[in-house]
């Protein structure tokens, strides 16, 4: 069974920062693709920050400079250090594990967290 179990959410400050955890089990984060998204209640779920199989990170454009993903494969674990955090961060977070296959092992598999609530005040 896989499971991805986020935490770390909750009410700040404008300004302030807030480290998401996301505890992956039953995946080796080596073969997946980890992923950090969020969503605005109303509208689909986007990616706001990722982290490939080799450990390279990529964000979008709003969250670039202020926050940073980052894992531990052994431990399972991904967390999102969201800086300087503003009223339009408000959001839903949701850890996301994609994995395209492997010859092994060909289909893809797309895994997610609860969600873990954000809510910035200004």
């Amino acid at each position: 069974q896989v499971y991805l179990v986020e935490s770390g959410g909750g009410l700040v400050q404008a300004g302030g920062s807030l480290t998401l955890s996301c505890a992956a089990t039953g995946i080796d984060l080596n073969a997946f693709r980890m992923a950090w998204y969020r969503q605005y209640p109303g509208k689909e779920r986007e990616w706001i920050a990722i982290v490939t199989t080799d450990g390279t990170p990529d964000y979008i454009d709003s969250v670039k400079d202020r926050f940073t993903i980052s894992r531990d494969t052994i431990k399972g674990m991904v967390w999102l250090l969201m800086r300087n955090l503003k009223p339009e961060d408000t959001a839903t977070y949701f850890c996301n594990a994609f994995s395209v296959g492997s010859r092994s092992d060909p289909l893809p598999k797309d895994f997610w967290g609860q969600g873990t609530q954000v809510t910035v005040s200004s």
